[in-house]
């Protein structure tokens, strides 16, 4: 696995440049990401391009021996472009204009800044398309944040229309497919269509998923067209994007098709923070993050391209400035982190930044170096676990073991109509995980499109909509398969199926759901030693439940090999259900200490403390130590050779 960082040669002056690359080799780095933010530097003004420091950067970088990863600019469109277009910039769902002062000011559906962004990066693959320190190129940066992947402007619903047109034919499929019929909101022509914002109460849900998956479908297109020009003029070059956390605006498995390597950018102590975590969550974990949260994206993004290929373009190296708290992490842990990146099949670690900016918005995040450029903590461990990696040499591939499947287009449905408070297709795929990880079991995160072959176990939290293909697939599925709460519970078209849910699903287990209720905070249906909380489902069927409710309710339903969940399980009952299956597929179940997680990779098998005291590990008698011991301290890694 490679070590890089994120450096903005424009931020810094000239003559650091040469002792900035020679001190980035020789902390052990051998990649480095620039480019991504400077249009305004690359071209100051209209068809003048400035390439002399550009020029001289790369060069700077390449004697050093550093493969560069180039960013095309387009997440940063310059002041003159924006007011020679000003209907170029985005709308947000009041329909005000998210203008010029920071970044992502632009729709991904506005025509002439896709053939601007064209011209630029097609000026930049003509010019350094075949230079010899071009390893790869980043497309854009971060699609989608700060809630950019969606547009309400002019050029979003003339497109928007356009796609509707021809995904339904006739404004009188589409009539049918919505129910308009429903408040008379029928249309006579595609023209008529607006978009779903600005309505007195809640907008058609069909309406909504429509318009979600238009603007997944922008941002696909949007990446292909750069992705194109750049395989075009740097044959052999990697395309590359970089992915955020608990993310999902659009479709990461429909632009990771079009990318070599899908790779993310990991904030564990932010993203703790800014999610649903509970309060004694955030206190236990505060300088280590969850220990699920970087190994959940690890295993989703190395989903998301055909051939399993990841990086991670951001790490997190120190205190950050945009959560609502941001501590600094524990030491150790930004050592932890890389490595347990390479646990999951990391090609890369990539942490941001180089050198803290003085200066502008990011000003209090941290970096290897601090402004003075003297080491921070974060450097001294990128430094060690450059040492890390080469005394472990090659992992190996993670191996195929349990199979989470997770559909973008499932987690859109639970926000357009969650039915309950903080009800989420996303949290729900993180909670399985979480319990899976925590009985030592190794992950795969999947779309329902993915090949279930080699999987011992496959688990379906939550995917409202799934295809007849997908069932057909799971009947051929050779092991135990779990389905979880609102799965089958929609058509293509966002309604209730005909035989009710989980629709096409009772081909694998005879159940109907016939009602469902959402749970306020703090109300619980009680069983025997556990308790169901946010979401229950009435089921009508001729099985005997497997698990029932004190008053005698079936939660847990079996047929063969598959079970339905009718619930919302806590931790302690979905244990239990994991524990069954892993019964049924000749698995164990691990009993890991407090805060510890474990990885196999090949041969090798990782664990990663995340509490805050040392923890003992049952490492087999004979196993070959690597890294560490079987006393594994807070924020330490071991690692071993089984």
């Amino acid at each position: 696995m490679k070590l890089g960082v994120c450096y903005y040669p424009e931020h810094w002056p000239e003559n650091v440049w040469v002792d900035d690359a020679r001190r980035m080799a020789e902390m052990g780095l051998s990649r480095v990401r620039i480019g991504e933010f400077a249009w305004s530097r690359i071209e100051p003004e209209p068809g003048r391009y400035d390439w002399g420091w550009l020029d001289r950067a790369i060069e700077t970088l390449h004697r050093q021996g550093l493969g560069i990863i180039l960013g095309t600019p387009t997440a940063t469109p310059p002041k003159w472009l924006v007011d020679r277009m000003p209907d170029m910039v985005a709308l947000d769902e009041d329909g005000r204009p998210r203008g010029f002062g920071s970044r992502r000011h632009y729709c991904f559906s506005h025509q002439g800044y896709q053939a601007e962004c064209d011209r630029i990066v097609m000026a930049l693959a003509e010019r350094y398309g075949e230079h010899p320190g071009i390893v790869a190129w980043q497309t854009d940066n971060e699609y989608g944040c700060h809630d950019s992947a969606v547009s309400y402007s002019p050029a979003a619903a003339e497109a928007f229309r356009y796609w509707l047109a021809n995904r339904y034919e006739t404004i009188g499929a589409l009539n049918e497919a919505w129910g308009n019929v429903f408040w008379s909101m029928e249309y006579r022509t595609f023209a008529e269509i607006d978009l779903p914002n600005l309505t007195v109460t809640e907008a058609n849900p069909a309406h909504w998923l429509d318009f979600r998956r238009f603007s997944s479908d922008q941002v696909v297109r949007f990446n292909r067209r750069q992705a194109n020009i750049l395989r075009a003029c740097s044959p052999g070059r990697d395309i590359i994007h970089n992915f955020m956390g608990f993310f999902t605006q659009f479709d990461h498995h429909a632009v990771g098709a079009d990318l070599d390597v899908a790779s993310w950018d990991s904030y564990p102590l932010g993203f703790l923070e800014q999610f649903w975590f509970s309060e004694e969550e955030k206190r236990s974990y505060l300088r280590q993050g969850h220990p699920d949260i970087a190994a959940f994206h690890h295993d989703l993004y190395r989903g998301c391209q055909k051939h399993g290929r990841w990086s991670v373009m951001e790490q997190q190296p120190g205190p950050v400035n945009w959560a609502r708290f941001n501590p600094a992490p524990l030491p150790g842990m930004v050592r932890l982190w890389t490595l347990e990146a390479m646990a999951h099949g990391a090609e890369m670690v990539s942490y941001f930044r180089w050198r803290q900016f003085p200066k502008a918005q990011e000003q209090m995040h941290a970096g290897l170096l601090r402004p003075d450029s003297v080491e921070d903590v974060g450097g001294g461990e990128a430094r060690q676990a450059a040492a890390d990696i080469a005394a472990i040499g090659d992992a190996g591939p993670p191996p195929k073991s349990v199979a989470l499947l997770f559909d973008y287009a499932g987690d859109w449905v639970t926000q357009i109509q969650p039915q309950g408070r903080g009800f989420s297709a996303l949290r729900m795929a993180f909670d399985y995980y979480s319990a899976l990880r925590q009985c030592g079991f190794d992950v795969d995160i999947i779309s329902p499109q993915a090949d279930f072959a080699g999987y011992r176990m496959l688990i379906i939290p939550c995917c409202p909509i799934i295809g007849a293909d997908v069932v057909e697939r799971l009947r051929a599925f050779d092991g135990p398969v779990l389905i979880g709460p609102r799965s089958g519970s929609k058509t293509t078209n966002l309604s209730i199926p005909a035989e009710l849910a989980p629709g096409g699903l009772q081909q694998l287990i005879p159940l109907k759901v016939t009602r469902v209720e959402s749970l306020r905070d703090g109300v619980e249906e009680q069983g025997e030693g556990f308790a169901i909380s946010r979401w229950l489902e009435h089921v009508e069927s001729n099985l005997e439940p497997e698990i029932r409710l004190s008053n005698g309710r079936g939660i847990v339903w079996r047929e063969g090999s598959v079970r339905y969940l009718a619930g919302h399980l806590d931790a302690a009952l979905l244990r239990d259900v994991i524990g069954l299956m892993a019964g049924d597929a000749d698995m164990v179940v691990e009993d890991l200490p407090s805060g510890v997680r474990t990885r196999r990779a090949g041969m090798l098998r990782f664990a990663f403390n995340y509490g805050t005291q040392a923890q003992q590990l049952s490492v087999p008698e004979g196993a070959e130590l690597l890294l560490g011991s079987a006393r594994i301290e807070a924020a330490g890694v071991t690692v071993w050779r089984e």
